[in-house]
């Protein structure tokens, strides 16, 4: 059983949740992740380590509310427990090197891209932050990402925040301006993901995706998390999540993302029903 310390709403759909878990908070690494199971009837999700700290042993997890198991986890609160927590998986993000990087980040995506700019500035890097969210009551981690990029670039699709646009929009105009850009690193959705790597192929930059593919086991055992990168097979739970963004076969990832999603529905629905009459 792990205990839950606390637990924070960012917004309607998004919440961040505290864990005592002093082994993972010790051995965490930015860009690696959790596995966690609610109850014994549970499924297996991953989520990304938002924070971890060593000397509480805690660490913090920020989760969409989308489907049954982010549902019934919302339901718990400080003090409660779930059954499994396993981690850190996956490879830590290998970032160093760089000397001025872009990280952009896609919704809920700026819950693993915020650890990893706090990481590059860590190890010296110039960071600047391009996030992008469907509105202004969406937005998460501003106060967070601006402690890193006090000049952070924040949009909306609707405009809703004052500045409507694509997170590529800036991108590009970032990276006409020609001023030593040398990685850029995305996470969101593939989508976005996708048309940022098209972006920077232009401008032979160095650009890092982290794929946040179906999981159950964690270990590269059922094969569920698999993609195609530079034409050979790879799965996101042992050799990523991060992979060279210019290499992923972007199309193949979005349809293996979405081949449950009538299930995942299924579920999530039998689930809600269960309360329309109590």
């Amino acid at each position: 059983m792990f205990k839950i310390i606390e637990k924070e709403e960012l917004n309607s759909k998004v919440s961040r949740m505290r864990f005592e878990a002093p082994y993972i908070s010790k051995n965490y690494l930015p860009g690696q992740f959790v596995i966690l199971r609610v109850d014994e009837k549970g499924e297996r999700i991953p989520l990304t380590v938002f924070n971890a700290n060593k000397s509480l042993g805690t660490i913090d997890v920020i989760y969409q509310k989308v489907g049954l198991t982010t549902m019934k986890l919302d339901e718990k609160s400080s003090g409660d427990t779930i059954l499994d927590l396993v981690g850190p998986l996956g490879k830590p993000s290998l970032v160093s090197g760089f000397s001025k990087a872009i990280v952009v980040s896609g919704g809920v995506g700026s819950a693993m891209a915020c650890p990893i700019a706090k990481h590059l500035v860590s190890i010296g890097s110039k960071v600047e932050i391009i996030a992008g969210f469907r509105s202004k009551d969406l937005i998460i981690l501003e106060d967070y990402m601006k402690a890193i990029d006090n000049d952070l670039e924040l949009v909306t699709d609707d405009g809703s925040n004052g500045k409507k646009g694509l997170v590529t929009d800036i991108l590009l105009k970032k990276l006409s301006s020609n001023i030593g850009y040398d990685l850029v690193m995305a996470v969101g959705p593939i989508p976005m993901m996708k048309a940022v790597c098209e972006v920077t192929k232009a401008y032979g930059i160095k650009t890092i995706v982290s794929m946040t593919s179906i999981m159950i086991d964690g270990t590269g055992m059922c094969g569920g998390c698999r993609l195609t990168v530079g034409n050979e097979v790879k799965f996101a739970c042992i050799d990523g999540p991060d992979f060279d963004g210019h290499l992923v076969d972007f199309k193949e990832a979005q349809v293996r993302c979405v081949a449950f999603s009538e299930e995942e529905s299924l579920s999530k629905a039998k689930y809600c029903n269960l309360f329309k009459d109590v």
